[in-house]
């Protein structure tokens, strides 16, 4: 069935090419189709859904049904959504959500979260010959969860998807003068934006800003190379980022996040290492919500690679869960050294999948909860910000001075 959907977005892709014009065909697209807000629309029609978007040129895109929640996804080549707002152009209540912005480099996405489960039953895309602007149209009628199951599941296409699994190989040992090796992964990113507050300010911005700040600093101390799990505004899918962790070869994994809290109040840094059970409720939830926020985006996760399943064996974690646990404590205590502030119970654990390598040692820090409004205030000042990053510095370069002598007595 997967193998019919492929064939389905490669006649869609043809049909595209053989509408455009000739000279576009011929000079190709060098800059983003926008989307035009007052040409689209996503409205019921009583017997099943209708989707209209205007595109100021036509793009390549593929279509496909994702189950458990009903999704329908799909990717264009590439698509500015400027000025589109999903609680505009959303007129329909069998959509429960609209998710639309980068997905990988080159690549957008939408995801259409469906209150039940339906069926594509047209698609077409119209280019005008004189404009080169262009209307996608979509129809999706009900079908039953059976038929729907059946179809759903994403094509592969090695643009867009990780890998095929592969055997997984033990790391060469690292040679002790060589630099430490840290992949920081800035959260969230493209359609999947993290917490927001007023005024514009995402999650996925601050982190990445930061990212870049930590990151010039540790190159800076000698001590380590640094690697980005994104370089800016696009999605990556937690598997992705593990999985790049390992294919480059990563020492150490640092994810950054800000988030927000629905219930209660949360001040300062957290620090997490994984847990299969969360050292309290809230940390729970917010593993939860992050693990949510990736299936939203249009993660297909009924094949899930091996770099995030128990295959990773759990007695490589034996090793690596008291090294990511020291490292945890090292940040936590150069930032108290710093003045913080953090929160009063700065270490914490929890299922958070991003933390999942067997044999990287991995944290992830909640530099503070944009839903705090002392912390939204610390998290866009460049001197907190600064200070910060100096902190984690520090922690790490104590980790790694310890991390090293506790090695050397294990292999004598």
């Amino acid at each position: 069935m997967r193998a019919l959907f492929a064939k389905l977005w490669l006649c869609l892709t043809l049909a595209y090419l053989a509408l455009l014009p000739a000279a576009a065909a011929a000079q190709g697209f060098s800059a983003l189709a926008r989307v035009l807000p007052e040409d689209s629309s996503l409205q019921d029609t009583g017997a099943g859904v209708e989707l209209e978007l205007g595109l100021s040129q036509g793009v390549p895109y593929r279509i496909f049904a994702l189950d458990d929640p009903y999704r329908l996804v799909l990717d264009f080549q590439e698509v500015d959504w400027t000025g589109l707002q999903a609680e505009d152009f959303d007129r329909s209540d069998l959509i429960a959500r609209t998710r639309f912005g980068g997905y990988v480099p080159g690549w957008s996405r939408m995801v259409l979260t469906l209150t039940e489960p339906m069926q594509l039953r047209t698609a077409a895309m119209d280019i005008d010959p004189e404009t080169s602007a262009a209307k996608l149209k979509l129809a999706l009628a009900p079908i039953d969860a059976e038929t729907f199951a059946a179809t759903a599941g994403a094509p592969y296409d090695p643009r867009l998807d990780l890998p095929m699994p592969a055997e997984l190989k033990p790391r060469a040992p690292r040679d002790d003068d060589a630099p430490l090796v840290v992949m920081i992964d800035p959260g969230h990113g493209g359609l999947d934006p993290g917490a927001e507050a007023e005024g514009g300010i995402a999650e996925k911005d601050l982190m990445l800003a930061f990212a870049y700040d930590l990151g010039e600093r540790l190159v800076r101390s000698g001590a380590f190379e640094v690697l980005l799990t994104r370089e800016g505004d696009y999605f990556v899918s937690l598997e992705r980022r593990i999985a790049m962790a390992h294919q480059q070869g990563a020492d150490v994994f640092i994810s950054l996040h800000a988030d927000a809290v629905t219930e209660g109040m949360a001040h300062g840094t957290v620090v997490y290492t994984l847990s299969e059970s969360a050292s309290d409720v809230a940390s729970a939830k917010l593993a939860e919500r992050h693990d949510r926020a990736d299936l939203l985006s249009g993660s297909d996760l009924s094949a899930a690679d091996d770099v995030v399943t128990d295959v990773m064996l759990d007695l490589a974690r034996q090793e690596t869960h008291p090294r990511s646990t020291a490292l945890a404590r090292s940040v936590i205590e150069a930032l108290m050294e710093a003045g913080g502030p953090v929160n009063r119970r700065p270490l914490r654990s929890a299922g958070f999948s991003v933390l999942k390598s067997a044999d990287i040692p991995s944290i992830l820090i909640e530099l503070g909860f944009m839903s705090s409004p002392r912390d939204l205030e610390l998290l866009t000042d460049p001197d907190w910000q600064a200070k910060t990053a100096q902190s984690i510095l520090n922690g790490l370069l104590v980790w790694l001075e310890e991390d090293a002598a506790r090695r050397a007595l294990v292999r004598q």
